[in-house]
């Protein structure tokens, strides 16, 4: 196998896209589906939730209570944390029905400056683990571990008590062949870009069916950045830029006992593959914006782009809490649909977090992912939680 074409299978797979899927769109299966245009990018691995608790809800994060792990999701959270400092870790084995050395780790921590700003930093590392490389006769040319990194540092201001704003500045760095050359690869290299995130985080009080309530909507642009190349021709590959907007509500039942729903809508902004492989030589600022209206099936095929997470969560005494949720994507645009679960529960300032994933399709290469997480908040709360 070519090991461009290596490169490019690697890439696909890891952003968990259904096998079928995948096939449909390389067009390997004949009699194919051909309305299937599954939207494919660099570095997918930033697009992958890091840490149980979203994991567990479905994916969603971009309005849910405010945690360490904001600064994935929507750094304007990050000021509405209700502790001074924490550090949180998690590990996912990936794909581990098919592969064993293939995995994610997270590692993020905040800082409060003040009730009003906060600083966060996150470390995330992909390791694709070991893979034999060949060039375009199948002569072997050696090992290598693929792996990508992204390092992230976040600033969020409130702007009122029930508003707040965030920005991320990002750098990411994916090796995916090491220094072996092979053609029509010529000169490989590991791949870099910088990148920002910016979100919007608006909360606020209300009661529903008598009982005190808290109502947060969120909107996160993430992975805005230049696009990213891995050889000294003049190839280059979007990075996943994502749209998300998403709304949470959490009632308190009693004084012991909470319940949390969320919503998350998000789409990639980035071009729509096209028949005459135009939408490679877009720029960053036209793909962007031209991605609410570039899917040559028109409107019905941009619709089909959005992909939808639904979580819930219950919560007793802020020590133990159950979570389950959904997440859907259309089978023309990769055919992801699962379902997640998982608990949390915290010992003195140690929270541990645990999900599980069972996929509708059935062989699917997300079938009986993990994620594991410890999270540990220090300093007082504050006053307005």
């Amino acid at each position: 196998m070519h090991l461009r074409y290596r490169i490019l299978f690697t890439l696909i797979l890891s952003t968990f896209v259904s096998l079928n899927s995948i096939a449909q769109n390389s067009g390997i299966i004949s009699g194919q589906d051909t309305a299937t245009n599954v939207v494919t990018t660099a570095v997918p691995f930033l697009t992958i939730a890091p840490d149980p608790v979203s994991g567990a809800m479905g994916d969603v994060g971009v309005a849910t209570e405010p945690d360490i792990n904001s600064t994935f999701w929507n750094p304007a959270k990050l000021a509405f944390v209700n502790q001074e400092y924490g550090v949180g870790l998690t590990f996912t084995p990936w794909l581990s029905k098919f592969v064993d050395d293939m995995s994610i780790s997270y590692l993020s921590g905040f800082y409060k400056i003040s009730d009003e700003q906060a600083f966060g930093a996150a470390l995330t590392y992909f390791n694709l683990g070991d893979i034999e490389l060949t060039d375009g006769a199948g002569n072997p040319l050696g090992s290598f571990t693929p792996r990508e990194f992204a390092l992230s540092v976040s600033y969020s201001q409130k702007l009122s008590t029930k508003l707040s704003l965030g920005v991320t500045g990002k750098y990411i760095h994916s090796n995916l062949s090491g220094n072996i050359t092979t053609s029509p690869v010529t000169d490989p290299k590991p791949g870099t870009s910088i990148a920002a995130d910016i979100g919007v985080y608006y909360r606020s009080q209300l009661n529903v069916l008598g009982k005190p309530s808290q109502l947060a909507y969120g909107v996160s642009l993430t992975n805005i950045g230049s696009k990213i190349s891995y050889n000294s021709a003049d190839e280059e590959d979007f990075i996943p830029t994502n749209f998300r907007i998403g709304s949470a509500l959490e009632t308190f039942l009693d004084p012991y006992n909470k319940v949390t729903f969320a919503l998350d809508l998000n789409k990639l902004m980035v071009p729509t593959p096209q028949p005459d492989g135009s939408h490679l030589d877009k720029g960053l600022i036209d793909g962007i914006f031209g991605s609410f209206g570039d899917a040559p099936g028109g409107f019905a095929e941009e619709i089909q782009e959005f992909m939808i997470s639904f979580g819930a969560e219950y919560e007793y005494q802020e020590k133990f809490a159950v979570r389950a949720g959904y997440f859907y994507e259309h089978i023309n645009k990769g055919n992801r649909k699962f379902f997640t679960a998982g608990v949390g529960f915290k010992v003195d300032q140690i929270e541990f977090n645990f999900s599980y994933l069972v996929p509708q399709v059935q062989e699917h290469p997300l079938a009986e992912t993990l994620r594991f997480g410890a999270i540990l908040n220090l300093g007082s709360k504050s006053d307005d939680e």
